[in-house]
């Protein structure tokens, strides 16, 4: 196989891939406790916190507490994001990896 030949494949492989993560980018995922939902972004991000009133908690207090929570682990992954990219930066750039 010539070198023209691996870097066109090369490159259908990276645009596969590119492909696939817009899709799970775009994707909502759920997750579950006994009082708490979930819902994120294929990027992390947190899009909404729901908890369940059944201990009689106040609609407004609940409300603000799923803001909190969110916030909360939005700022953590973003830290998580930004140490993760200046630990990577030593090793160049690599399109498509992350």
């Amino acid at each position: 196989m010539n070198i023209q030949a691996m870097m066109k494949q090369a490159q259908a492989l990276q645009k596969d891939m590119l492909k696939v993560k817009d899709e799970v980018d775009n994707t909502e995922f759920t997750g579950e406790s006994s009082l708490v939902k979930v819902t994120v972004k294929g990027t992390k991000e947190v899009v909404k916190v729901e908890i369940d009133a059944k201990d009689g908690l106040d609609a407004d207090d609940i409300e603000m507490l799923q803001d909190m929570i969110m916030v909360a682990i939005n700022q953590a992954n973003d830290k998580v994001d930004e140490t993760l990219d200046k630990k990577m930066g030593k090793f160049g750039n690599i399109p498509g990896l992350f």
